[in-house]
């Protein structure tokens, strides 16, 4: 147990050296954050301004520049909880529907006579045959756009609900699609938000979801929660629409499945348009900002293949007349087609700077909310909160590292010296692996490093304690210290290992302040068992080559 190899021997050290390493650009926080906001930035819009190379520059390239991530309570940032409107999705999906049923429909007008809709609630699709005596088939072909609903609770049901009443028929999502459907919506408005957080460069956002329909947002690190709701509150929601009409009247009575809305940078004029899009921001594979060919701010946006078919099959049909872009109910632009765009490639320009140019294009880019958040909680955390309890956390693990290192040195001397060190480089290991992880630093984290350091040096004291034991048996000092660490290794692993699978559970099962609390209690079971077990036998070894004894008091 006493003789380790010379590789082992450098491994161990190598480790312990990399370890320090990687944890010492915590010690410089804040000149390491700005650097790594400036790569990140430069890298992300192309362009490096001064500041932004005085700031990468402020830490050298060649060193470790990973820290430990803080979190909201540490360092200060927004928090916000959304509540999404599903109901929007509802609407959207029927006004999708009417254009593609209103062809089949049209296709046998011969036996169904005229077709209409009629006004209805939102969510519904209420259509008006002339023909009553037909209204079976007319049934039968809406039917036919009904599709199973394909999850376990809804297995066997419809996604449309279809009630027939004289000559007209009414439809609507069925309470199956509409749970799907609920489900999709949220997971989309989460994954989307991340996707805009992300843009930005902001570091260990908490976007999760809370119950059927809301979600909760926490970025450590911005300015205020107005700033966070100007970046994921807007739906950015883009379509391209066929221009009926412009006007000044925000009152005209539109035809049925028109829409009448104001343009962006024009006060006073209202385009009328087709309701149903020709192309929507869905089918956007990118968007950058630009300039126009005046020198103007612009976004430039691409299309995928199907967006690009269909943007350019419409240019081609309709060359000389106007092409409305429309960005959350405003028009924001509308061309006249000079000619047909087969590319799927277009800008937006309009009266922007270059700072909305890059705010749209990032929204954009990210996707368009499937529906808009309400938010019913909103608050800013300031950093000066998050220094208070940086301070008192780093006060208390210097005071718990103390009372731990006398606490040893005072009940096993010189062993107990040994104990202590791997305690301090077990801080630090801890610190260099949640850096490595890019893991984020709470409030409950620092009590799990705080707890890591007064159990860290449990399996010590049963080191110690069998080696005791065996000094008294009258054995000799080498064989007794290693004769102590092979009783006590089973001991060691089984306290471990109960505790790593209740840190486990709590990581897998908990959430926010939980699990904050088992990332650190995780790492540091894992690094104390190394600095335990290897570290502080190879300082022990190297005291006995060393010193000889022929007697140990322990």
């Amino acid at each position: 147990m006493l003789q380790i190899d010379r590789w082992k021997r450098i491994l161990i050290v190598g480790l312990c050296v990399l370890g320090i390493g990687f944890a010492v650009p915590n010690l410089f926080y804040q000149r390491v954050e700005s650097h790594n906001d400036a790569v990140a930035e430069i890298e992300r819009t192309g362009v490096e301004t001064p500041e932004l190379a005085a700031a990468r520059d402020g830490w050298p390239s060649w060193l470790p520049s990973s820290v430990v991530a803080l979190g909201l309570d540490l360092r200060g940032g927004a928090h916000l909880l959304g509540e999404v409107r599903v109901a929007e999705v509802y609407k959207a999906r029927m006004d999708a529907l009417w254009p593609e049923l209103r062809r089949a429909l049209a296709d046998e007008r011969a036996t169904l006579g005229a077709i209409r809709r009629l006004p209805s609630p939102e969510g519904t699709l209420k259509i008006e045959i002339e023909n009553a005596d037909q209204i079976a088939r007319a049934t039968e072909i809406v039917r036919g756009f009904s599709t199973p609903v394909t999850t376990l609770t809804g297995a066997g049901q419809q996604s449309l609900a279809i009630q027939v009443q004289g000559n007209t028929i009414t439809i609507q999502l069925s309470d199956a699609e509409k749970a799907v459907t609920d489900d999709r919506t949220v997971q989309q408005s989460v994954e989307i938000i991340r996707r805009r957080v992300d843009e930005v460069g902001t570091r260990e956002p908490t976007i999760v979801r809370q119950g059927a329909d809301r979600i909760l947002i926490q970025v450590p690190g911005i300015g205020s929660a107005e700033e966070l709701k100007a970046l994921i509150g807007t739906t950015a929601k883009l379509t391209f629409n066929s221009v009926v009409g412009t006007g000044t009247n925000p009152d005209a009575r539109p035809g049925v499945g028109q829409v009448v809305l104001p343009a962006a940078d024009q006060e006073g004029i209202y385009y009328t348009l087709e309701e149903s899009p020709v192309v929507t921001g869905e089918e956007l594979t990118n968007a950058v900002p630009g300039t126009d060919p005046n020198g103007q701010p612009a976004v430039d946006f691409s299309f995928n293949p199907t967006g690009a078919r269909k943007f350019g099959a419409y240019t081609a049909a309709n060359i000389g007349q106007p092409f409305a872009i429309v960005l959350d109910d405003q028009v924001i632009s509308a061309p006249v087609i000079r000619s047909a765009i087969p590319g799927g490639t277009g800008q937006i320009s309009g009266s922007m700077d270059y700072e909305e140019a890059n705010q749209l294009a990032v929204l954009l880019r990210a996707g368009a909310l499937p529906a808009q958040l309400d938010f019913l909680e909103e608050r800013t955390i300031g950093p000066e909160l998050g220094q208070d309890s940086i301070d008192a956390g780093r006060l208390s693990s210097v005071i718990a590292t103390a009372a731990v290192v006398a606490y040893m040195i005072a009940s096993y001397g010189l062993f107990g010296a040994f104990a202590s060190i791997s305690v301090i480089l077990n801080v630090i290991l801890i610190l260099s692996i949640m850096s490595m992880m890019g893991a984020t630093l709470t409030l409950p984290g620092i009590a799990g490093i705080v707890l890591t350091v007064g159990t860290a040096v449990d399996a010590n004291v049963i080191i110690y304690e069998r080696i005791r034991e065996e000094l008294r048996a009258g054995k000799r000092v080498a064989k007794a210290i290693s004769d102590g660490f092979d009783e006590a290794m089973s001991a060691i692993i089984d306290a471990n290992v109960t505790s790593f699978i209740a840190a486990a559970v709590m990581f897998f099962l908990g959430s926010g302040p939980v699990k904050g609390f088992a990332v650190t209690l995780t790492i540091g079971l894992v690094t104390s068992v190394f600095t335990a077990i290897f570290l502080t036998r190879l300082m022990i070894i190297w005291w006995l080559e060393w010193r000889k004894p022929k007697e140990l008091i322990l």
